[in-house]
């Protein structure tokens, strides 16, 4: 077996060696400048004064580890990693990915590391490409609760299999600790689901680090900056009945936590749906749920700065689907009648007239029942079918088609007005000559 090349120590100790073999050092100094005591300096310049400079290069260079791994493992491992998890760069498993399905799936333990080294050989992974860091990160806060980051991202999850999804993703910017639920948008009723089931679970954080999409955030109108209001989206009224504030950020560097961790899940939870045969919304929720956050919160969660907890209790469910409700003000017609995207309702009267100023609460839950409130008492309704459209008038002809029928029309020889009009000209004629008579 050929020797390889020598490392830059075994450079360094030939080039000192030559210089103690043409007299110009000691051994002495010699040893001191490779960095060996001298009992070591005499064995190394023994083996020079034997072999020369190949002497000095390492006995084990060129030769097997003796921890390495059997061939035919290694060639069984690579034959599954070519048939199962390779692909294309877009689809194929990284090691750190693949050595994980290895293990749990075929039973076959190898590291991480060995494995990237076994792929990069075989032409089955390729080095990444190092990108110049674009900031300095943030900090992370110091406990659990005290602000959680949470997006949208729209991304292929199902592949062909299936239409493109929303991943509604919450992390817990102490620990990193993930919950994600996939949807076909990013909606008021998708954010409403995903931090309830936050809350449920973990209890109501303290902050959530959001974007300006309106579903989250909006700008206030021009009334309400007159007036001095706060404005609020749905989601958002939910957050404040909550006592969750929400913080917005400015960029997508700004929420670079959950950002990141979109990009974990659109390397491993895409690939780990396609093992699973997986091509159905709630398929894939369920599969998330049950396997894929709780592995992949055990693998990437980290222990908070401080040991306390942020999170305040969870209100109890009655109370919770109070709160995750829509609600808008409507008002009440003469007849009792509320409209409500594009549905009537109406309530029960109660009295003659209906209630001064009229305004009412519609709320909507997320099974899509209807509350109408009016100043804390729910009322009775029943919905009725919309009335029917008002008859659209007549198109007015056109003026000149008006006037040309006047030109055209003649009246008759007996109307009124060829019989008044002879006289009426001749008592005319009459005045105009008295008067002239009077003048002269």
């Amino acid at each position: 077996m050929g020797r390889t090349a020598m490392s830059r120590r075994e450079l360094r100790r030939v080039e000192v060696l030559s210089r103690v073999q043409a007299g110009e050092l000691r051994l002495m100094d010699a040893a001191e400048l490779v960095g060996v005591s001298y009992r070591q300096g005499k064995r190394i310049w023994k083996r020079y004064r034997e072999e020369g400079a190949a002497g000095l290069q390492h006995r084990s260079a060129g030769r097997g580890s003796n921890r390495a791994r059997p061939r035919r493992f290694r060639e069984k491992v690579l034959r599954l990693v070519r048939s199962k998890y390779g692909g294309e760069p877009g689809k194929r498993f990284g090691p750190t990915l693949a050595a994980e399905h290895l293990e749990q799936d075929d039973g076959l333990k190898v590291d991480s590391e060995t494995l990237r080294r076994w792929m990069l050989t075989e032409g089955l992974w390729s080095r990444a490409r190092k990108r110049k860091q674009h900031r300095q990160r943030r900090e992370r806060r110091r406990h659990f609760g005290e602000l959680v980051q949470m997006d949208g991202s729209f991304h292929e999850w199902l592949e062909e299999r299936g239409p493109k999804l929303c991943l509604m993703n919450l992390v817990d910017d102490a620990t990193g600790t993930t919950l994600s639920q996939l949807h076909e948008q990013e909606t008021t009723w998708a954010a409403a689901d995903a931090y309830r089931a936050w809350v449920e679970q973990h209890g109501v954080p303290q902050a959530l680090y959001t974007d300006w999409k309106n579903v989250y955030l909006r700008e206030p109108s021009e009334a309400e900056q007159r007036a001095g209001e706060e404005p609020l989206t749905q989601f958002g009224r939910m957050c404040r009945k909550l006592g969750t504030r929400i913080l917005p950020a400015n960029s997508p560097q700004a929420k670079g936590r959950v950002e990141r961790n979109h990009g974990t899940q659109q390397d491993r939870l895409i690939k780990k749906l396609r093992l699973a045969g997986i091509s159905t919304l709630d398929g894939a929720n369920q599969y998330l749920r049950q396997h894929y956050l709780p592995d992949h919160n055990r693998r990437f969660r980290r222990e908070p700065a401080e040991p306390q907890d942020y999170h305040r209790r969870a209100p109890g469910k009655r109370e919770l689907d109070a709160i995750f409700q829509r609600e808008e003000e409507r008002r009440i017609s003469n007849d009792w009648v509320v409209r409500y995207q594009g549905r009537f309702l109406q309530i029960e009267r109660e009295s003659r007239y209906a209630p001064a100023g009229g305004k009412v609460t519609v709320s909507e839950g997320r099974d899509g029942r209807l509350k109408v409130v009016y100043r804390g008492r729910e009322w009775k309704w029943r919905e009725i079918e919309a009335p029917a459209p008002r008859p659209e008038p007549q198109p007015i002809a056109d003026r000149r088609a008006i006037e040309i029928r006047k030109k055209l029309y003649r009246p008759a020889q007996d109307h009124p007005w060829k019989k008044w009009r002879p006289k009426l000209w001749q008592q005319s004629q009459a005045a105009v000559g008295s008067a002239l008579r009077g003048a002269l």
